[in-house]
């Protein structure tokens, strides 16, 4: 779009707030860039710029101007304002990666796609060795799958098991303690569990949760706690909770091996 096309005084307003965003918030200076900001948006004339005037205040700190900032930003430059400029960086971790957490997600059928593609993404996220997908759970296949993985699907391994027993029966194998995360009325909070390694999480559908039997078999059942009305989160919310509080229980816990250790963090 040409320069021309951007009205003279959103241009001015940006120019100024650019300024204001500049400056620094404990000199002095920043209160006197928004003053001269907030004086032209009052007399230039813009209904709309004389709107905004009220959001520009003496001690206005960063969060405060980028509220003003983004409607002027968009209107100016015809773009919204990038990462960048809020200070939020969207590339992928470089380099080197911490130990991976030595626990594998099992979803029993999730049906949602959507769901898998986060799952993906936590999983990632928290450093997990795998994702074992079981049952009629989606799998990275599935195109929106992809799209809500936005590419973890790719750096985090997975399987495809006919039954969820499959899978246990070669995590047994393993070694591996297994854990079922499942509102079960006598399951241990997350935040007071420590966790052992190598070990696999379990997860069930939103709907109908984890096989009773399955839940009987594993080595501890945990939860996520809530405080509002309802006694449950999304499968991919709970599932992140949890996969932090295992990632940040095995400082702890990772040299421990399977079945020794205490259960529960007093």
């Amino acid at each position: 779009m040409k320069t021309a096309s951007i009205p003279p005084a959103w241009k001015t307003a940006h120019e100024l707030l650019r300024r204001a965003a500049a400056a620094s918030p404990s000199s002095g200076e920043r209160d006197r860039a928004v003053a001269v900001a907030r004086r032209h948006f009052e007399s230039c004339g813009d209904e709309r710029l004389a709107k905004l005037a009220r959001l520009l205040v003496p001690g206005m700190d960063d969060s405060a101007l980028l509220t003003a900032l983004v409607p002027v930003e968009r209107v100016a430059s015809r773009a919204y304002i990038s990462d960048a400029d809020l200070g939020i960086t969207t590339e992928d971790a470089p380099g080197p990666r911490p130990p991976p957490l030595r626990m594998i997600a099992v979803a029993d059928n999730l049906r949602s796609a959507f769901n898998i593609g986060g799952l993906f993404r936590s999983a990632d996220a928290a450093g997990l060795e795998a994702v074992w997908l079981c049952g009629y759970s989606a799998t990275p296949e599935h195109p929106a799958v992809r799209r809500a993985a936005l590419g973890a699907d790719e750096s985090v391994p997975w399987r495809v098991f006919g039954n969820i027993r499959e899978a246990l029966e070669e995590l047994r194998a393993e070694g591996r303690a297994i854990y079922a995360l499942e509102t079960a009325r006598d399951a241990v909070p997350v935040q007071r569990f420590a966790f052992q390694f190598p070990s696999a999480l379990l997860l069930g559908s939103e709907r109908f949760g984890l096989d009773p039997e399955v839940v009987r078999s594993a080595d501890a059942v945990l939860r996520l706690e809530t405080f509002g009305a309802k006694n449950s989160l999304n499968v991919v919310c709970a599932f992140t909770a949890a996969a932090y509080a295992a990632r940040w229980s095995m400082n702890e816990t990772a040299l421990a091996p399977c079945g020794e250790g205490p259960a529960i963090v007093d």
